[in-house]
């Protein structure tokens, strides 16, 4: 069934936007969109400011409404925004230590920082957070088990593989945010260097498409109600193949969730909180 994103839009707009919506997802920039009743904040903030500031318009969202940025790991295209945004908009960035060390370090700007513990969770606004421990190439990346008043996200991208815990934490949320970055097909015949390949299909690299099947096959409940497929590859990885690839395993369970992509180059469709 095709979705009507033009109608999901405005009613995401209508109710006061109440909900979640990607707004760039991929080696060019991640952000991420999550509002409730009482709380307004970014996952990520890898665009240059003045594109977070136009695409949260496009969900009508204005910018000095957002009250916190939630970071995963320092790359570049999860924290680009963060100089502008804490300092023109004075929005304070959540973040564990060796994640805040790196941001000082690399944009050398200090933020209101509000320091959290990989593994324990915290409280922000009327949402409960449990950051967890991923296999990646930073110091100390995180995903998020987040808990709305209504509702249960997990937030995974940017990891080599599943561990134990990723599926733990990820387990019985009724929307998910999973990384299915690339095709290993495509990435051995690909023109980047070899140092490249090794980095995304190793350990500490980017889930394929095949291990986002196999471990959405793991999670999948009657409950979940939508799938994102995350920070896709748009050199060794497709929008059509990646979908082929986990619907297909998707059928394989209980679930009937809803299954989109979450774009790079414009914003995604929301999903809301009913």
């Amino acid at each position: 069934m095709k979705i009507d994103f033009t109608a999901i839009l405005f009613e995401f707009i209508g109710i006061g936007v109440n909900g979640f919506c990607p707004l760039a997802s991929g080696s060019k920039g991640n952000a991420l969109f999550l509002g409730t009743e009482q709380t307004r904040i970014l996952i990520d903030a890898g665009l240059s400011a003045a594109q977070v500031e136009k695409k949260l318009g496009e969900i009508g969202v204005s910018l000095d409404t957002i009250q916190a940025i939630l970071i995963t790991h320092e790359h570049t295209d999860h924290i680009k925004a963060v100089p502008q945004l804490a300092e023109k908009w004075k929005i304070p960035v959540l973040a564990n230590a060796e994640t805040a060390k790196s941001i000082v370090s690399s944009l050398n700007c200090r933020p209101r920082f509000k320091i959290f513990t990989t593994g324990e969770p915290f409280s922000f606004g009327d949402l409960e957070v449990l950051p967890f421990s991923i296999p990646h190439d930073t110091p100390d990346p995180v995903a998020f088990r987040i808990r709305t008043p209504k509702h249960t996200l997990g937030i995974c991208a940017d990891l080599g593989y599943a561990t134990s815990l990723v599926r733990k934490m990820l387990e019985r949320c009724d929307f998910l945010y999973l990384e299915a970055n690339h095709q290993p097909s495509m990435v051995h015949a690909c023109a980047r260097p070899a140092v490249y390949k090794e980095r995304v299909l190793g350990r500490q690299g980017h889930l394929s498409n095949e291990a986002c099947a196999e471990l959405l096959k793991s999670l999948a409940h009657e409950a979940l109600l939508h799938v994102y497929l995350a920070h896709l590859s748009s050199e060794c990885n497709s929008e059509e193949l990646a979908i082929k690839i986990v619907k297909e395993a998707l059928s394989q369970t209980v679930s009937r969730a809803n299954l989109s992509i979450a774009y790079q180059d414009r914003i995604s469709t929301p999903v809301l909180f009913r």
